[in-house]
């Protein structure tokens, strides 16, 4: 899949079938019409486009952080393995988000990147005002020698699930099983292994602590989770916390994941981390002994998660 960043490294095809979104979180409803995009280039012998933005429109707009559930790079893996040939990025800016919708379509989707078909949802609409409907992007095709493909709504509908209610499942609950429903897979973080203050390998449980690669990235609920921990070309058991480890006193948050059957030194390096289940919300125990007989017991619930996958 190409992928390209900005206005300046756009390519232009002139057999381009174009979607156009965000798309934070590729969930199984974007996923519907990233492969009706996908079948319809195939169909017509074009290249299937999906141009998103970066950051995120509603953080620009509103002024306030948004947490992401994808990173660009992790769109961009997905829709890669959806059968996507062209990632488009553009940056957003408060000037572009003011540009009309119809400049949009002639100045980049036109000229600059090729289109010849725009794929959109039943319900679509973009640029300022969200003026840019089905409607627009007709009678701009009629002048400009593009199509326009309205998904069918049931085609949608079939998938009726948002990045907000994600967000909100894997917030306010912790509830990486339902998210991972939505998604169409589990919902992950990745990260770089960072020196924490060693008490985990004192009590017989040694962590790696992870330092998230995009601040922006979406941390789900504090609590304990069995995951799964993807490390140069394997796959680990572990359980992960999430949490100020209160124990101990701690004030800062910290994600810290014990992986099962590993005995390295991971300083420095990239962990992909996937969450199986939630096993419980993080407390303060009275003793160190009892914090260990609580995580001898959260291991084991743990790998009967893990062995529940097989």
């Amino acid at each position: 899949m190409k992928r390209q960043y900005g206005l300046d490294q756009i390519e232009r095809e002139a057999d381009a079938f174009v979607t156009v979104g965000t798309f934070d979180g590729v969930h199984v409803g974007h996923q519907a019409i990233l492969r009706y995009l996908v079948h319809r280039a195939r169909q017509n012998g074009g290249h299937s486009v999906v141009v998103t933005f970066d950051p995120h429109p509603r953080e620009v707009l509103s002024g306030e952080p948004m947490p992401l559930l994808t990173t660009v790079e992790e769109r961009a893996r997905v829709l890669e393995d959806l059968g996507v040939e062209r990632f488009i990025v553009l940056p957003f800016t408060l000037a572009f988000s003011k540009m009309p919708p119809e400049d949009f379509v002639e100045k980049i989707l036109v000229e600059r990147i090729g289109l010849q078909e725009i794929v959109i949802g039943y319900d679509h609409g973009f640029g300022r005002g969200r003026r840019g409907d089905s409607s627009l992007l007709e009678a701009l095709g009629a002048r400009l020698g593009f199509t326009v493909d309205v998904i069918p709504a049931q085609v949608v509908e079939e998938h009726v699930v948002s990045s907000s209610e994600i967000r909100r499942l894997l917030g306010e609950a912790g509830a990486v099983g339902k998210a991972a429903e939505m998604l169409g897979r589990r919902y992950a973080l990745s990260g770089t292994v960072v020196r924490g203050d060693g008490r985990g390998k004192g009590i017989g449980f040694p962590t790696a602590n992870i330092e998230v690669d995009h601040p922006r990235k979406f941390v789900p609920l504090q609590g304990v989770y069995a995951v799964q921990v993807h490390l140069e070309g394997r796959t680990w058991g572990g359980m992960m916390n999430i949490g100020l480890r209160p124990t101990f006193g701690g004030t800062r948050e910290v994600l810290e994941v014990h992986i099962f059957d590993l005995e390295q030194d991971l300083y420095g390096r990239q962990l992909r981390v996937e969450f199986v289940e939630r096993i419980r919300d993080e407390q303060k125990f009275g003793s160190v002994d009892e914090l260990v007989e609580q995580l001898s017991k959260d291991q084991q619930r743990c790998k009967r998660a893990l062995a529940a996958l097989a």
